[in-house]
């Protein structure tokens, strides 16, 4: 079954200080930010190959703010770094990754949608999930 996991990871990174109780939240730089991604989506892709699915492809969107701020472990999030993973597993192994995201304190949100199981519906999905903005709308 083909399946598209839409992601969004935190945009801070987390600092221990030993005066404060609870860890300290700093901004991460660009290349920080795409590289906390990636590390998640690779393990991600890890996972799936190694329960012998088939990853399609990983694109990166970059940040964006939020549709709304979101609350995870006592901080609110107003942004994020999006990324889409397109992978083909069992379903036993799209359970493994909701399971093993859902622990992952850097992932703000996550999505897992179902796009097809049959042949002829999963054909034609390329790997890379192209974004469609405002301006590539009525251009066609």
């Amino acid at each position: 079954m083909l399946y598209e996991l839409i992601g969004v990871v935190s945009h801070l990174l987390h600092t221990q200080n030993p005066q404060l109780t609870p860890p300290r939240s700093a901004p991460a730089a660009p290349s920080t930010r795409s590289k906390i991604c990636l590390r998640i989506a690779k393990t991600t892709g890890n996972q799936i190959l190694s329960s012998g699915g088939v990853v399609r492809g990983i694109t990166n969107w970059g940040t964006f703010l939020l549709p709304k701020p979101a609350r995870k472990a006592g901080t609110t999030y107003h942004q994020g770094q999006y990324f889409i993973l397109r992978f083909d597993s069992s379903a036993k192994t799209q359970h493994a990754v909701r399971r093993t995201l859902g622990l992952d304190p850097r992932m703000i949100r996550f999505s897992v949608v179902k796009m097809g199981s049959k042949l002829d519906e999963i054909a034609e999905v390329r790997g890379k999930a192209e974004w469609e903005g405002a301006e590539g709308k009525g251009s066609g």
